[in-house]
């Protein structure tokens, strides 16, 4: 009797990314989730010569909540690579608080708080390599085009606000920002993914040129591919 053909089995590794993003085909997803946001360089002049806020006292600055949510197209190049074009809505700026520059007056808690409440479209160009199964890191350009820019200012003692003005700054901020931009996530077999990210400005918020100031964004959310 002859001897059964013996089987051989190829060594290669095996595709890093799930199954689901093969090169057959364009992957189209939704994704959203939380920006925290701030604003970097001569922050405090920015929004002081914007809205006309001007407390003599201590200022600190803080980072503000948002959200974000969107579009994206994974295009595959390769089994694990791939460009990853989107269209997201985005929060993003800044928080100010100043203190009165009256110490008689403390036990007021008088203070004033000024936020930045810019909103834009950013438009990513991402490359994204699958480093294991379901693990990639990205990164790329950014363009983000201004939709909203506002300013609040706020005024109160003892816990009660006494005055509240919203400002519209949209002329004098840059209509198209750009950024690097920079994170990792994890998809699932089943669609679901999720990520985190870093938004760099690189270029300054004030169309005039009078300070130079530049959009930071941390960023995490969820996203599903169809």
């Amino acid at each position: 009797m002859g001897s059964a053909p013996r089987r051989t089995y190829s060594s290669k590794p095996t595709y890093s990314a799930p199954s689901s993003s093969s090169t057959s085909g364009v992957k189209i997803g939704v994704r959203a989730g939380l920006n925290v946001a701030d604003v970097q360089g001569d922050a405090v002049k920015t929004f002081t010569d914007l809205a006309g806020y001007a407390p003599d006292g201590a200022v600190t600055k803080e980072m503000r909540p948002g959200f974000y949510a969107g579009l994206y197209a994974t295009l595959p190049i390769t089994p694990n690579f791939a460009i990853e074009p989107g269209v997201t809505y985005s929060e993003k700026g800044t928080v100010l608080r100043g203190t009165l520059p009256f110490p008689a007056l403390d036990f007021l808690n008088a203070n004033v708080t000024g936020t930045a409440r810019l909103a834009y479209v950013d438009v990513p160009v991402l490359a994204k390599v699958f480093v294991t199964p379901g693990f990639y890191l990205y990164a790329g350009p950014q363009a983000s085009f201004l939709v909203s820019g506002k300013a609040r200012v706020e005024a109160g003692a003892l816990g009660f606000t006494a005055y509240k003005q919203d400002f519209d700054i949209s002329s004098q901020l840059r209509k198209v920002d750009f950024a690097a931009v920079g994170g990792l996530g994890y998809q699932f077999e089943n669609g679901l993914g999720l990520s985190a990210g870093y938004d760099y400005g690189l270029t300054s918020l004030d169309t005039g040129n009078r300070f130079d100031a530049q959009n930071r964004v941390i960023k995490v959310g969820l996203n599903y591919s169809f």
